[in-house]
C-alpha cells in the first residue's frame, strides 16, 4: 500500500476529534468521511486523497470506542494510519472494520507532510520512499492478517461459517 503523508504529531487525538459526536449518527462512509478529523483540521476531508496515510502521535484514537471514527477515515478512503500508538478501543474498532493501522513509532519522527509511504505487512516495514528510510513495526499475528485480509471480522466470520456449513 502506498500514499502520501497526512502528518498529526498531537498526541491524544480522540475518537471525538476524528469524527466530533454531533455527526455520528450520519448514515453511511462517504456521508461521515465529509467531517473526518474537523476536531483537529477542518480542511483534512478536502484535501486528502484516496489510499493517504495518516501519520500520528500517541494514543490516536482515544477516548470513547465509537466505530464511526474509523468509518469516517474509511469513507474519506485514507489507505491507513499509522501512529506511535493507538487508544485500544480504537484499534480494535479499525481491525475489526478491516482497516489497516500499524504502530511505528520510528515513523512520526522521521516523515512529513506530503512524503510517499509504503506499508509493507510481510516485511514489517513503513517505507518512506520520498526519503529512503525504512521503519520496522511489530507484525499482525496470523489472526489479525486474516481479519484485515477479509475486510474485517463480520466478512471473517461469514466465511468460516460458509466454509464450515459447505465442508
Amino acid at each position: 500500500m502506498r500514499g502520501r503523508a497526512h502528518l498529526f504529531r498531537q498526541p491524544r487525538i480522540t475518537t471525538d476529534a476524528i469524527l466530533p459526536s454531533r455527526h455520528a449518527g450520519i448514515e453511511g462512509e462517504r456521508q461521515l468521511a465529509g467531517h473526518v478529523m474537523e476536531g483537529v483540521d477542518p480542511a483534512f476531508a478536502a484535501r486528502v486523497q484516496k489510499g493517504d496515510i495518516l501519520v500520528a502521535g500517541d494514543e490516536f484514537g482515544a477516548g470513547a470506542a465509537r466505530e464511526q471514527a474509523v468509518w469516517a477515515l474509511r469513507g474519506a478512503r485514507v489507505g491507513a494510519v499509522i501512529a506511535r500508538s493507538f487508544g485500544r478501543g480504537f484499534y480494535r474498532d479499525a481491525l475489526n472494520n478491516g482497516f489497516l493501522v500499524v504502530e511505528c513509532a520510528a515513523a512520526l519522527d522521521r516523515v512529513e507532510d506530503g512524503d510517499l509511504l509504503e506499508i509493507d505487512l510481510r516485511e514489517g516495514l513503513v517505507k518512506n520512499l520520498t526519503k529512503g528510510e525504512a521503519f520496522k513495526f511489530a507484525p499482525f499475528t496470523p489472526f489479525a492478517m486474516e481479519i484485515l485480509e477479509a475486510g474485517g471480522l463480520l466478512p471473517y466470520v461469514l466465511r468460516q461459517t460458509t466454509g464450515a456449513s459447505s465442508a
